[in-house]
């Protein structure tokens, strides 16, 4: 039994996916035909999905500020992590801009997606740009230089010198792997010279003049202790952005293929997660959790994938990661090929016992 979902059909019955339908009380249905309802765009929830998360991002983010002033580093640790949270919030809808699935018409996609862009620390176009990138290689064992979370396959570990197997463990011990990684992706990445010429230096220098004055505007306001707590913020959301990322893709019945085998269709159910972690988290991250269907259908606005996801589970059975198995998922590293599931590291050999062949997680 895997510890995390597959979506919609057990992981190696893959006959749904070759059908793509499900039966309703009606006739046979596409999934992308159940899902098409729900891709449709309301200016209206979009402009109160942002106006309410930047007004809660600036309350936080000025409340935090004013207690770390008042020396009530409780409190302001506390509204610290609700802000990143809002921070995640708006990343999440900055990546519906970058999809042109938030706004009904492109051009105020793009307006919004540049706005918040100085809040989330994202160029807008380098995301958008690094995202498709994303969706065009999910589930594709040849094209794992695309900026993801690097994950070796069973074979390339066997094979690996100890010190890059020394490497990789460090890299994937969420210890590492989510405040390191947080930093990297959103301080770094998204203006590395390779993406910033990819999507225009200039864009991307732009975006970081305005980021520099909204520093210096909090500076002015509250000096080098409310660039902390911003700093601190950015910190808090980054490994909250990583630790969704890192779920999304990486449970054990996920999906890795090569081509020409690799499916395009299965990689979108099956190689992205649906989290269930309560309604809670859902409103805090944007829904952005209901990942699968988004990356089968990513027409959908986050205000409209809880619905959709939990419409659909209703005509199929369809599992779902809680926070038992999400967690649980830290410990798997490595791609089998052979079993079709992600592992963890092989157990090493007791002193004095002979290595065997390596079992594939059950």
């Amino acid at each position: 039994m895997g510890i995390g979902p597959v979506a919609w059909q057990p992981a190696r019955d893959v006959s749904f996916f070759a059908r793509d339908r499900f039966r309703d009380s009606g006739p046979m249905t596409t999934v992308r035909e159940f899902t098409r309802p729900y891709c449709q765009r309301s200016n209206a929830r979009a402009v109160r999905s942002c106006l309410a998360t930047l007004a809660f991002y600036f309350l936080t983010l000025w409340a935090a500020i004013d207690a770390a002033l008042g020396g009530l580093w409780a409190a302001a640790a506390g509204l610290i992590v609700l802000n990143a949270f809002g921070g995640v919030r708006l990343y999440v809808l900055q990546h519906d801009c970058g999809h042109a699935s938030l706004f009904e018409s492109r051009r105020l996609n793009d307006l919004a997606g540049y706005g918040l862009s100085t809040f989330t620390l994202t160029p807008f176009r380098a995301m958008q740009y690094n995202h498709n990138v994303h969706h065009a290689h999910i589930g594709d064992l040849d094209a794992r230089d695309t900026g993801e979370i690097h994950t070796m396959t069973l074979r390339e570990w066997e094979n690996a010198p100890w010190h890059r197997r020394l490497a990789y463990r460090i890299y994937r011990n969420p210890l590492f792997l989510l405040p390191v990684g947080g930093l990297y992706t959103y301080l770094l990445r998204y203006r590395w010279p390779k993406n910033a010429m990819t999507v225009g230096l200039s864009e991307v220098m732009a975006q970081n003049a305005v980021l520099m004055a909204w520093l210096g505007l909090i500076w002015a306001l509250a000096g080098v202790t409310g660039l902390w707590v911003w700093l601190a913020t950015v910190f808090v959301a980054g490994m909250i952005g990583v630790f969704l990322v890192y779920l999304q893709h990486n449970f054990e019945d996920t999906y890795w293929d090569r081509r020409p085998d690799l499916s395009p269709r299965k990689a979108a159910l099956v190689g992205a997660s649906a989290l269930d972690l309560g309604a809670v988290w859902d409103l805090a991250t944007g829904n952005i959790a209901y990942h699968d269907i988004h990356h089968f259908n990513a027409r959908i606005p986050s205000y409209n994938l809880r619905r959709c996801h939990l419409a659909l589970r209703r005509e199929l059975d369809a599992p779902v990661i809680h926070w038992p198995a999400a967690l649980a998922s830290f410990r798997l590293k490595l791609w089998d090929e052979t079993a079709g599931k992600l592992v963890p590291f092989p157990r090493s050999p007791a002193p004095g016992e002979r290595p065997g062949p390596v079992a594939p997680a059950r």
